[in-house]
């Protein structure tokens, strides 16, 4: 069978005739030798327009380098390029950009010369503008959502949309409730303020400025988003009825040559935060398919949105427990001089307490819990509670932190689920106990960092400070501590590792940096605090406590101490000491009640305890503290005497007499201390005539 041959002008002119692709044949020097109707057509333009004319004669909109580029580059490399993409303006409509795909191929001749190129030309705009409108997608999925701010959230949307999507783009959020409690479900009023939190354009001058709070004009498409919670593409003239709603405010759209917008509500579990509203004033405007991406990008905004203002509205209210939580005044002691900083930035579980104790003596204490929020908050307080409660009971500090550890190993866990391995909320503490009379220092730590001191003169001194486990997981591990005698007028610091965590050469040069702050020892500790913050620059992602302390002592002569015999007849001795102890001290107006505590003390001790009685008296600012001490472990217990009791009544007449009373055990005896009040509020009369009261009921 024979083929009948086929006549290659004829396939060239079908072509050309037929195909729906726009071809061009161009010669050496670029011009066009032959082109289809079809890109005629497209072009708008008449055969002699385009034939014998280079490409940049006839698509002056276009970027005509970039097309001659592309036909230089064929003629240059003799290779074929294929789907090179090129926008511009249809010629027909310059409002409407266009894209088309560029394939050119080489015309060599038998010498090896190439005399001309076959340009094929598709119109892609439409698969384009579907491409272009998921890379926009696309960038807002990877790049909005990075932190939990809510600002950079807002900048990060409008800067993903601007120029990709939209010539200008804006993000106003409804103001934050003070207190921190949730924007309430469904649309929004009208008149409701929205802050303009976000702006980005090319050309666009903006009608609000960043920060301002203003409803928007009604009704407006503003309004209306607001009102119905529904996105809508709006065709924008200066002539639109709502346009008139606010003619001044909207002066810059109209000047701006504004042709289209999109107003979407950012909405999350049924609540309005905001609006996105998108602008086009360069490009073409808005199609349908773009409504979809707008809404889209909202959508995705709008749950970062939501994260970012929980996160917040968790942050206040940790914020508002944790300082809840702190100590209240701090009092003022003979022991020490306190200033403290307290940076709650983290909201986390960051804690200090300056705790009065027996004798004198005072705890301080700095901790922190690991996390952040609410829980590490909660877990903080019950902790901080925990440990001045022990801290009352004049236990020793490694008792202390043994019971305050098994109290955080109690806690419940992160993990509310009940899931094994949930991790619980961990804790660090550090503890300093300082006795004004004897200058004794006990330190001790649980995974935290030790305190820093710092003698009269400025030197550091250099203290080392076992590290015992973290409060909480495991327990059971012993704490050690140490002790130290302090100069009068040394420093003592204590801080949370928050403190000391920016530095980048570690926590030990920042706790150097600390020392070299505190050498300054004369200078107000408020502004020594101010200065160690300065200088160390505590991270804003993290809680910062620093506490410190000046430590003072006694003077000699507001201490008398004594010890007796066991012998019941040392009771009057006893009672005689006082007498001349307080009329040394100008206190006659105490003496009575003094006796009184102080006989009743003393007669417990030699009836119950064991070994020689020693009596001290402390005369400590607006106090006067009684204390017996005796060689017997055992605590007493107070109970009410029956009418047929001879005895029992002794520590009720302690108690009713002393503003505070207590009992402090150490290793070797054990010491009840009774604390009476010398301001004038201690001075009424009917303490006394209630002493006498007791003093006959019990038979003294």
């Amino acid at each position: 069978m024979t083929g009948c041959p086929v006549d290659d002008t004829a396939v060239l002119n079908a072509l050309f005739a037929d195909s729906r692709q726009h071809v061009f044949v161009f010669d050496a020097e670029g011009k066009v030798t032959r082109c289809n109707p079809a890109g005629r057509g497209v072009r708008g333009l008449p055969a002699g327009d385009v034939i014998g004319h280079a490409i940049e004669d006839f698509t002056p909109a276009f970027e005509a380098d970039e097309l001659r580029a592309l036909i230089d580059e064929a003629f240059a490399t003799g290779k074929p390029l294929r789907s090179r993409v090129v926008r511009g303006p249809s010629p027909s409509d310059p409002q409407v950009t266009v894209a088309v795909e560029v394939s050119l191929f080489p015309l060599p001749s038998r010498d090896g010369d190439i005399p001309g190129l076959v340009g094929v030309v598709e119109d892609v705009t439409e698969q384009q503008a579907a491409a272009d409108r998921l890379a926009v997608l696309r960038a807002v999925h990877e790049s909005v959502g990075s932190t939990l701010e809510v600002g950079t959230t807002a900048e990060e949307l409008v800067h993903a949309l601007v120029p990709a999507f939209a010539d200008a783009a804006s993000v106003d959020l409804l103001e934050d409730d003070p207190g921190g409690s949730a924007p309430r479900p469904g649309p929004v009023p009208t008149d409701v303020p929205l802050r303009r939190v976000a702006f980005a354009a090319t050309s666009i001058e903006p009608a609000r400025k960043k920060g301002e709070s203003l409803p928007f004009p009604y009704p407006t498409p503003y309004t209306q988003a607001l009102n119905d919670t529904q996105a809508r593409l709006v065709p924008v003239s200066p002539d639109d009825p709502w346009l008139s709603a606010d003619r001044d405010g909207f002066t810059r759209l109209i000047a701006a040559d504004i042709r289209s917008m999109i107003v979407a509500p950012l909405m999350a579990r049924g609540t309005v935060l905001g609006l996105l509203t998108l602008y086009r004033n360069r490009t073409e405007a808005f199609q349908e398919a773009d409504l979809d991406v707008a809404r889209q990008a909202a959508a995705t905004a709008s749950a970062h949105l939501d994260n970012a203002r929980s996160y917040r509205r968790e942050h206040i209210v940790a914020s508002a427990l944790q300082r809840r939580l702190q100590p209240g005044e701090i009092p003022r002691l003979s022991a020490v001089d306190t200033a403290h900083v307290y940076l709650p930035e983290g909201a986390g579980g960051a804690w200090f307490d300056v705790i009065p104790l027996s004798g004198a003596r005072v705890a301080l204490v700095v901790g922190d819990v690991t996390g952040h929020g609410i829980e590490a908050a909660a877990t903080m307080g019950q902790l901080r509670i925990a440990l001045r409660t022990l801290a009352l009971q004049d236990l020793e500090p490694d008792e202390m932190l043994t019971y305050v550890d098994e109290v955080a190993a109690q806690l419940p866990t992160a993990d509310t689920s009940g899931a094994s391995g949930a991790d619980r909320h961990t804790a660090t503490c550090a503890i300093v106990v300082y006795d004004p009379v004897s200058r004794q220092c006990t330190m001790i730590r649980a995974d935290h960092p030790a305190p820093v001191l710092v003698d009269p003169e400025g030197s550091p001194l250099t203290v080392d400070v076992p590290q015992g486990p973290p409060l909480g997981p495991g327990g059971g591990q012993p704490f050690s501590s140490t002790e130290v005698q302090l100069a009068p007028g040394s420093l003592l610091a204590l801080c949370t590792p928050g403190l000391l965590a920016s530095g980048s050469d570690g926590e030990t040069a920042a706790e150097q940096d600390l020392a070299n702050v505190l050498a300054t020892t004369s200078q107000p500790l408020q502004e020594l605090c101010d200065t160690a913050v300065y200088r160390l620059a505590p991270s804003p992602r993290d809680d910062a406590v620093l506490l410190l302390a000046r430590v003072h002592v006694l003077a000699p002569e507001q201490v008398a101490d004594w010890t007796l015999p066991t012998d019941p007849s040392v009771v009057g001795t006893a009672r005689r000491l006082v007498n001349q102890q307080l009329a040394a001290w100008h206190l006659d107006w105490v003496v009575y009640t003094t006796e009184l505590i102080v006989s009743e003390l003393v007669t417990n001790a030699i009836r119950y305890g064991k070994g020689p009685v020693r009596l001290r008296l402390i005369h400590d600012q607006h106090r006067l503290l009684s204390e017996v001490t005796d060689a017997n472990s055992a605590s007493p217990h107070l109970r009410h005497a029956r009418t047929s009791d001879e005895g029992g009544r002794g520590l009720f007449i302690v108690m009713r007499l002393s503003s505070r009373w207590g009992v402090r055990h150490s290793r070797q005896d054990k010491t009840i201390w009774s604390e009476q009040r010398l301001d004038e509020a201690s001075k009424d009369p009917l303490t006394l005539m209630e002493a006498f009261d007791m003093a006959e009921a019990a038979e003294l």
